[in-house]
């Protein structure tokens, strides 16, 4: 729907645009009125006998008008019928725009633009009458001193100019001013849903602007809160108003030549060079920020919520605290301060403004600024509060994921995260890395059912407890059947899908348990993709069925990805389909960077994500590689010991041999002494045998593990006490050293850095 420029100062949105200056509607050039008024432009088909009747009321009325022009009363039925035209009107207007619902709105009485005008006291003042403000008269009554004391309207002033020979059609004045009411009416329904499109804070705002340019004004500027507040929070320090957009129908030089000017200044009105400049970069003089005085003028207006024009009482002295006293300031019925008031309070405020070369604004005028205002402040309402909510629902998402992953002995990783959509940032997959005792890792993906927070939470949830069931070294097994319990306890309906894997870079194995998720992908180095076969299993949250975990070879070089359905399943495409084309889009990557060389698990994340297709992104994507380095069998030393108390010199022993082997003779001395203090606190609560395993990696690790539960805690030991030190140096020597609880017993460990290498502690 087009909205055209009128003379009048509105467009006739519904239909297309009269052509040419409408000339007044008593009179035609070089015709009396009489004869002008049949040739008044018609209006289009299709027109309902209500519009009729309003038009034969508006008639009557015209003929009362007559009457009081003559010095006699108006006849009974001509003041009924005057009385009746606003409600004929008004509902042709709204059977022309077709919903009925904005246009009624906007014409139905002068409150129905003004919201109630209770306010906290941070919203500048106490609340008050909206009917009277400041106590000044209303505008439009006979006591408003801006009410001129000849109707302004162009129609009734090219009558009231009329000769006195010629005998004006009451029918033709009549029903241009209903026409006029109508296309009023059908503006401010085309402008609200205009406004109403927007979903965010600055599309509103444009709306509005692009709405009332031209249309209904030459410019305006509009002011918000710097900043929003948000649903019910309740500002602190003083209330600023920031210019946060502004728009013109045409640059200022255009406007501003001598024959505008000089028919400004005729006119005793605003001279439109002194109009502040808009431009598309901020460039016009007027302030940018406002600082709200409370008591001050502007808080008087913005108090009242309803528009004002320039002229009146209020007006003279806001609008320079507004836009800035060092700035020109419109003057007269061609400036409306209109406030911008939400749900809660005052949010800002918009400034209208025409140039000379078209109508002052009238007392109707007010009543369309006012629904304007309306609709955009409780738009920006909903934008404020939809941007909180997306913001919250983001860091929700944030939070639940890994904010970087760990980087283990033996094995690299990437990962990606992709919303369903931007609209709805939050989802239920999620992907974590664990490390565990023996440099093994274990690789994670879920995918909650749903995309609402119920499912970011319950993910978060079922994510926690995977973390915590991991480090009690538990079989991916038992894991997955300790989630399923827990889902049980969180709800009959919550289910979710789970691949955990655990990868030992020692022995190059990787165990996988499988509960309703897709299968992984494994590329080996020679460029082969295949799917792995993993026993399915039920989704997690079923209830009463078991895990079965597969032992697969992990070869070095090798890629394995775990992903969720989202990758792979659309309304375009099925689960399996999906698949094939994963594992062929892997297998081409891999040829195009050699057979040798495995391609980079960051460009191979991305390379993967380009499959997706412009309708293949129905649900959120969760993506975990891991590229198997693995440790060579080389590189690791083991020993089993029986506690004893000669285990202590053993390891010693055993450990310096390694050493030698290694050619880190450097680290013997430290490695003795930890290694010493370590046995011999485990050979003191062990029964069976103790494990000693030294790493050779980026770092020296040693793992020394027992079969007692009972964790070793540091204690700072007394002068007289003979024992408690051991813990106490290994935490100054070692780099890191930790204990983690197994399901066989314990292991701690500790990491020196290698001679020459970079202590990243």
């Amino acid at each position: 729907m087009e909205l055209t420029r009128d003379p009048d100062g509105y467009a006739d949105v519904a239909a297309a645009p009269r052509p040419g200056p409408a000339a007044a509607p008593g009179r035609e050039e070089g015709r009396p009125a009489a004869q002008a008024a049949p040739q008044a432009p018609r209006r289009r088909r299709g027109r309902t006998r209500d519009t009729e009747a309003a038009r034969g009321a508006a008639a009557a009325r015209s003929g009362r008008g007559a009457d009081q022009a003559a010095g006699q009363p108006p006849t009974p039925a001509a003041a009924a019928a005057g009385e009746a035209i606003p409600d004929a009107v008004r509902r042709r207007a709204a059977d022309d725009d077709g919903t009925g619902t904005p246009a009624a709105a906007a014409g139905t009485a002068a409150g129905a633009g003004f919201p109630g005008a209770g306010l906290d006291p941070v919203d500048l003042v106490d609340p008050v009458d909206p009917a009277e403000p400041d106590g000044t008269p209303p505008p439009g009554s006979p006591d408003d001193p801006d009410t001129p004391a000849a109707d302004t309207g162009g129609e009734r002033a090219g009558a009231a100019a009329a000769p006195a020979g010629a005998v004006a059609s009451p029918g033709s004045v009549e029903g241009a001013l209903a026409r006029r009411e109508g296309d009023r009416l059908r503006f401010v329904g085309a402008a609200t849903r205009r406004i109403a499109r927007g979903i965010d804070l600055d599309e509103i705002v444009l709306g509005l602007c692009r709405a009332t340019v031209p249309t209904f004004s030459d410019a305006i500027l509009v002011y918000l809160r710097d900043p929003l507040p948000v649903g019910d929070e309740r500002p602190v320090g003083p209330v600023v108003l920031r210019l946060r957009r502004t728009d013109r129908l045409r640059p200022i030089d255009d406007l501003t030549g001598a024959e505008g000017a000089g028919a400004a200044g005729g006119a005793g009105e605003l001279d439109f060079s002194q109009l502040p400049m808009v431009g598309p970069q901020g460039d016009l003089p007027a302030a940018e920020l406002c600082e709200i005085l409370p008591g001050g003028a502007l808080a008087e207006v913005l108090r009242g919520v309803r528009p004002v024009f320039a002229s009146s009482e209020g007006a003279q002295d806001a609008l320079p605290e507004l836009l800035g006293t060092e700035h020109p300031v419109p003057r007269g019925r061609r400036a409306v301060l209109a406030p911008l008031r939400g749900r809660r309070r005052v949010i800002g405020a918009a400034v209208f403004l025409r140039s000379p070369e078209r109508p002052a604004f009238e007392q109707n005028d007010l009543l369309v600024a006012a629904q304007l205002a309306t609709h955009t402040a409780l738009g920006i309402d909903k934008a404020v509060l939809y941007g909180r909510e997306a913001y919250i629902a983001d860091e929700l998402q944030r939070t639940m994921l890994p904010h970087s992953l760990p980087q283990p002995t033996g094995v690299r990783l990437a990962s990606r995260y992709l919303p369903a959509a931007e609209t709805a940032r939050v989802g239920g997959d999620w992907y974590d890395a664990i490390p565990l005792p023996g440099s093994r890792v274990a690789l994670v993906v879920g995918d909650v059912m749903g995309h609402s927070m119920t499912s970011a939470a319950i993910m978060g949830q079922l994510r926690t407890t995977a973390q915590t069931l991991a480090q009690l070294d538990l079989p991916p097994a038992e894991v997955l059947h300790h989630l399923d319990e827990q889902a049980q306890r969180l709800g009959s309906d919550r289910m979710a899908t789970c691949m955990y894997a655990v990868y030992d870079p020692v022995s190059h194995r990787i165990t996988i348990a499988n509960a309703g998720h897709p299968p992984p992908v494994l590329l080996h180095l020679g460029g082969r993709a295949e799917v792995l076969r993993v026993p399915p299993g039920a989704p997690i949250g079923v209830g009463g069925v078991d895990f079965e975990a597969v032992e697969l070879d992990a070869p070095a070089g090798a890629t394995l990805l775990l992903y969720t359905d989202g990758l792979v399943e659309s309304r375009l495409r099925d689960v399996w389909t999906g698949i094939e084309q994963l594992r062929e889009r892997l297998a081409t990557t891999a040829q195009l960077t050699g057979l040798d060389h495995p391609p980079p698990l960051e460009a191979l994340c991305d390379d993967v994500l380009d499959m997706l297709g412009p309708g293949d992104r129905d649900d959120d994507i969760a993506l975990l590689a891991a590229r198997f380095d693995g440790i060579a069998p080389s590189d690791v030393a083991y020993w089993f010991l029986d506690p004893e108390e000669t285990a202590p010199g053993r390891a010693r022993r055993f450990a310096r041999r390694a050493l030698a082997r290694w050619g880190l003779e450097e680290l013997e001395d430290s490695v003795e002494l930890l290694v010493s203090e370590v046995v011999t606190n485990a050979v003191r609560y062990a029964e069976r045998p103790v494990t000693l395993r030294l790493l050779r990696t980026d770092v020296l690790r040693c793992e020394v593990g027992d079969d007692s539960p009972q964790l070793p805690r540091q204690r700072r030991a007394r002068e007289t006490d003979e024992g408690g030190r051991g813990l106490f140096l290994v935490n100054r020597m070692a780099r890191r050293w930790g204990a983690t609880r197994l399901s066989s017993g314990k292991v701690v460990w500790f990491e020196l850095p290698l001679p020459g290498a970079h202590d990243r502690r």
